[in-house]
């Protein structure tokens, strides 16, 4: 018989992640039959195939027959695919109130219809469903229950074993970090004062503080407010107060956000007024995490570096960390030295990780110190700052006001209806069209830098995938506009001017999934333009790794880039994906403007409903 506790860590997070199907009669995956307690949140696409699947292996591999267990445990897999890595069960007929995959739900009657049968679903009695669960043969009852059981029951919540043990495994880490560290602090004060000599960066000075004394600090701030600054001259004044010689790394969870880092922080270090720190820091180098960690063939869950080999470095900088997955975070931490030193760095009131956990934002409610938030806004405009500040702050009437204002750097298309019309889009069009002719005018005369430019110049960006307020359909509808704009379509594979998002990571070219760049004209034909305007680098369209066109992206896929102008186009208002993480992320990635399309019904439903993740790192840490 199969080990559960080897299902746990590998069968099941394959399994529970996986796509999703939406009607029960579509997928060979679906189950032949759903009945009894589980049929109804089957129905109202509570629950999906995947889910039914996990829910009845874990059972049978145990023994179980309880279909409440079933149910616990088909929605603890569901709460992964959402974000949360576990269920709070005595919450669940309150939370778990909308399908949990990335459906169209913009069609009212659609969405009503499963409002009517959420409503009415068999719930449990709340008393004699946790003794249920905590009493099952598949559940691990406690911190102390046995280690060979799929499920684990702890703190009031249902996990699937592997993400408690990874909450586990943060939690402890993140504890044994918080010790202070001796230091000289008159050398310290001294590193401080010279690098950050002006008194309005005191919080600039307190995060140097904070990474010297301690071997965890968090680091958060919006965008502009100088965060990969404080990054550079933070590594300069530990190379002075504990080094010299101190091995850094620098990482972030995407390739693209790696290679901006490094690129970022090394022309900070260069720009040091001090020849001694910058002779100290010498030029860094960053990576994704998981290149950083070493990937093992086979396996995404486990790496070279772990608990058994851990990393040689002195300090690790971690950007973007809230796109870090709890599994990820966990793996990093217990694969740094315990001496090192490890600064995370990033904005928890952006999209969390696209996979389970919102690390960031847990640790910056739990933490008793070491957290610094910058609040200085350096470039990011007064306008732009303030409907972002909205935003963040849950402030509905604030943020309708400023879109109406509209201004230099914000314009609201407020529409009639869920579906903008073409009179509504009419600006959008125009943005587009001029846009994409710069582009494949650029790049059909052979000049990337100028291709690479108009490609950064504005980005279109969704809540949903598909639908009529997702990628799908409005990449369409761009593409049509260019085309028109451009003397139609090329049948051409690989026409000049044609954007591309890569889509896997390749190692051979040094290419990542989220890499963005331009097909440009060239004497031998074609080849795709990426990097920086002035910095480019050409790849031969026979080496690139799987892409795609990008004329539109979702936010999720814009997280850790910004464009000039951006355009976001909402959903419906009873959206399950529009909430106020996402308008904030969608705000925040446009340096100069904004454009806003969609009602106000629409804006006030996104401030107003919060990304809700269960998990119990969110728990205040002991304070020493």
């Amino acid at each position: 018989m199969t080990d559960p506790s080897a299902l746990s860590a590998t069968s099941l997070a394959g399994a529970s992640l996986t796509g999703t199907t939406n009607s029960l009669d579509a997928s060979p995956d679906v189950p032949w039959r759903v009945h009894g307690l589980l049929a109804p949140f089957v129905a109202a696409r509570v629950l999906t195939s995947a889910d039914v699947h996990v829910a009845r292996r874990v059972a049978g591999l145990c023994g179980e027959d309880d279909e409440r267990v079933h149910l616990a445990a088909a929605l603890t897999v569901r709460a992964l695919r959402a974000g949360s890595v576990c269920v709070d069960l005595a919450a669940a007929p309150g939370t778990v109130v909308e399908p949990a995959d990335d459906e169209p739900a913009d069609e009212p009657s659609a969405a009503a219809s499963e409002g009517r049968l959420v409503d009415e679903l068999p719930w449990p009695e709340p008393t004699g469903w946790p003794a249920a669960v905590r009493a099952s043969a598949a559940v691990a009852d406690g911190a102390d229950g046995p280690a060979d059981r799929p499920l684990r029951w702890a703190g009031g919540r249902l996990y699937l074993d592997r993400y408690w043990r990874d909450e586990v495994e943060v939690r402890a880490q993140v504890t044994d970090r918080l010790a202070p560290l001796p230091v000289d602090e008159a050398r310290l004060e001294a590193a401080v004062r010279r690098l950050f000599p002006q008194e309005q960066d005191e919080r600039q000075r307190a995060a140097v503080r904070a990474a010297a004394t301690s071997r965890l600090t968090v680091l958060t701030g919006g965008p502009g407010t100088g965060k990969t600054t404080t990054i550079a001259r933070l590594v300069a004044a530990l190379q002075d107060v504990a080094g010299p010689g101190l091995r850094v790394a620098l990482a972030a969870p995407t390739g693209k956000a790696a290679a901006r880092l490094q690129e970022s922080v090394n022309d900070e270090l260069r720009a040091l007024a001090h020849d001694e720190d910058r002779e100290r820091t010498g030029e860094l180098r960053s990576s994704t995490v998981h290149r950083l960690l070493g990937t093992r063939p086979g396996s995404s869950t486990r790496f070279r570096h772990d608990a058994r080999q851990r990393l040689p470095h002195d300090v690790v900088v971690v950007d973007e960390c809230s796109m870090m997955s709890l599994p990820l975070m966990a793996r990093l931490l217990e694969a740094v030295r315990p001496t090192s030193r490890v600064v995370l760095v990033g904005d928890p009131h952006q999209l969390a990780s696209v996979e389970a956990g919102a690390v960031l934002g847990d640790l910056v409610a739990s933490l008793p110190r070491g957290v610094v938030e910058l609040t200085r806004e350096h470039r990011f405009g007064s306008e732009l700052a303030a409907l972002a500040r909205a935003i963040r702050d849950g402030d509905a009437d604030r943020a309708v006001a400023l879109l109406r204002a509209g201004g230099d750097a914000i314009e609201w298309v407020e529409t009639a209806g869920d579906v903008p019309t073409a009179r509504e889009v009419a600006t959008l069009e125009h943005e587009v069209r001029t846009v994409g002719r710069a582009l494949v005018t650029a790049a059909r005369a052979g000049d990337a830098d100028a291709a690479l430019l108009a490609l950064g110049a504005h980005r279109l960006l969704l809540a949903h995938r598909r639908g009529p307020a997702g990628v799908a359909h409005w990449s369409a509808v761009a593409e049509d506009w260019v085309a028109h704009e451009t003397g139609g379509r090329s049948a051409a594979p690989f026409p000049p001017g044609r954007p591309l998002l890569v889509t896997s990571n390749d190692r051979s070219t040094g290419l990542y999934n989220g890499d963005t760049g331009v097909v440009v004209a060239t004497a031998d034909g074609v080849a795709v333009a990426f990097g920086a305007p002035g910095a480019h680098r050409l790849v031969a369209t026979h080496r690139l790794p799987p892409a795609q066109s990008v004329h539109a992206m979702t936010v999720h896929r814009g997280q850790g880039s910004q464009f000039t102008r951006v355009s976001v186009v909402l959903p419906a208002a009873t959206s399950p994906l529009l909430t106020r993480e996402l308008l904030y992320t969608a705000v925040t990635r446009a340096r100069e403007r904004i454009r806003v399309i969609g009602t106000e019904s629409a804006v006030r439903a996104a401030v107003l409903r919060r990304v809700q993740r269960a998990s119990g790192l969110g728990r205040p840490l002991p304070s020493s």
